[in-house]
């Protein structure tokens, strides 16, 4: 289902948690009364006379020495604020003493006491009198009934004999419709927090929400899929130069159009045509799945076999760097290649004998080149199996036929004195090896795609189905994906030329 998606999912999540927290907040609003609070705290008990708890003696002056019973003294000072939702007044505390609170120091006796407050709540100051509670009586201190507005608070410094610090101290009383209780804070004078825990947890999973779904969807790949995806297989064989195109177009599609596999399995243009003639006469009706790529047209005899033009092959001569020429006549070249050039010398080159490279019958790479370069003959008969002996001691030159495009390359670059030929995008990636230009003429698509050039060592890559498979088909998407669609970037990428552009059009009529 397209709806089931991340983004889908964390989007009603967050709406969801959403309603529910306003919905909670409602509910708690109603039903939960606004309660008055008076929150109270220890912000200081530090000893001023000896420290009982370790046993040193303490060193005091003036009259923290002088006044008697300072050698167990402790001072405490004592915060209370209103920490709830509501204002407290003289009437809300509940007690029947004159005053409203009592601190309860246990385990010493009150010396003295003095109240401190915020500089604009100096109203305070006049409910802290005897006639309203204010006084102490051994450990236990009154406290008036101050009335507090939201936040506001006051602090009583209380010096205390007779106990050791850490010892409990107690706040007790009764507000309506509230409660006296302990607080904490790290620092003297923090303020509660403002939001709730509930509010901060629900704020923080609303965070992360908005925050995951703003992350899937800026990095989700919006990039739509190609018109007509297919499922199902596909087999795509022949050209083996023009195979890492196809191997990267495929796994494209197969990206873009979840359900299609698509194999792929090169061994040649003429070995490609034939399978799929073969796949078809097997089929009997109906198109099978396998398109096979063939550099040049298809031999002649195959009616059933339709072509599409996918694009323009460039391919080059490649020499070894031992071989310093970059540039060679096309009367060299066929010379080269019927064995009449034995050594490089001859050509201008170094004290090397020639060693041909090429491609077995079925290469659609060495048709073209026949057809284009050698101007329609055949190279000379292969006299070597592993490229350095002579199998033919008649044979004018070492010449060996090779499976694939990669071997030819792999196999020039490790012998000296060796030349082959292969796609040109390949053979500007190997190592050891440099490419030739033909008659002055560099193997540049540039310079073709914008007809400054008469290079003549390249071909239109043809596409074959066994007749017309069904529109719907995977074949008929594919092909249309890499003659129309994304496939033609990649085809640019690995250095051909797309014939369904404006450029290509040309070349490829």
């Amino acid at each position: 289902m397209e709806w089931l998606s991340a983004e889908n999912v964390v989007a009603v999540g967050t709406a969801v948690l959403g309603i529910a927290a306003s919905g909670l907040m409602l509910w708690y609003e109603r039903r939960v009364p606004r309660r008055k609070r008076v929150g109270y705290r220890v912000q200081m008990d530090s000893p001023i006379g000896d420290d009982a708890r370790s046993g040193r003696a303490g060193s005091r002056l003036g009259l923290f020495d002088e006044t008697p019973g300072m050698a167990d003294a402790t001072l405490v000072l004592l915060r209370l604020e209103n920490d709830g939702s509501q204002g407290i007044t003289r009437e809300d505390y509940t007690g029947p003493e004159p005053h409203g609170l009592t601190a309860v120091f246990v385990d010493r006796t009150i010396r003295g006491v003095s109240v401190t407050q915020p500089t604009d709540a100096d109203h305070l100051m006049d409910h802290f009198t005897a006639e309203r509670g204010f006084g102490y009586e051994g450990n236990r201190l009154r406290i008036p009934r101050v009335p507090l507005n939201r936040g506001d608070h006051f602090k009583l410094l209380v010096l205390l004999s007779g106990g050791d610090v850490g010892r409990g101290i107690r706040l007790t009383g009764g507000l309506r419709d509230g409660e006296v209780h302990p607080n904490r804070s790290a620092t003297p004078d923090d303020k509660p927090p403002l939001f709730s825990r509930a509010a901060r947890t629900i704020t923080i999973m609303l965070t992360v929400c908005v925050v995951t779904l703003a992350a899937i969807v800026v990095v989700r790949d919006d990039d739509p899929p190609p018109v007509g995806c297919e499922t199902g297989t596909l087999t795509l064989t022949g050209s083996t130069a023009f195979a890492p195109v196809l191997r990267e177009a495929a796994d494209k599609y197969e990206h873009d159009c979840e359900g299609s596999r698509i194999t792929v399995d090169p061994h040649g243009s003429a070995a490609g045509i034939r399978d799929l003639a073969a796949a078809g006469a097997r089929a009997g009706k109906g198109s099978p799945a396998v398109v096979a790529l063939s550099d040049g047209p298809k031999p002649g005899g195959l009616p059933q076999l339709r072509e599409n033009r996918v694009a323009v092959s460039v391919f080059a001569l490649v020499v070894n760097d031992a071989v310093p020429l970059r540039n060679l006549s096309t009367d060299a070249v066929r010379r080269l290649f019927r064995g009449e050039v034995a050594n490089w010398r001859r050509l201008g080159g170094p004290d090397l004998p020639v060693v041909l490279v090429g491609r077995d019958s079925g290469s659609g790479t060495r048709q073209v080149f026949q057809r284009r370069v050698l101007g329609g003959r055949a190279e000379t008969a292969a006299s070597s199996v592993d490229c350095v002996h002579k199998d033919d001691v008649s044979a004018p030159v070492v010449r060996c036929e090779l499976d694939s495009t990669d071997q030819v390359l792999a196999q020039v670059a490790r012998t000296r004195g060796a030349i082959g030929y292969s796609e040109l995008n390949l053979a500007a990636e190997a190592k050891g090896v440099h490419r030739l230009d033909l008659d002055g003429e560099p193997a540049s698509v540039d310079a073709l795609e914008h007809g400054t050039s008469a290079y003549p060592y390249r071909e239109i890559e043809y596409a074959y189905t066994y007749g017309n498979p069904p529109a719907d088909s995977l074949a008929s998407s594919f092909l249309t994906y890499l003659t129309r669609g994304n496939g033609q970037d990649v085809i640019r990428t690995h250095g051909h030329v797309p014939c369904w552009t404006p450029e290509g059009l040309k070349l490829c009529a």
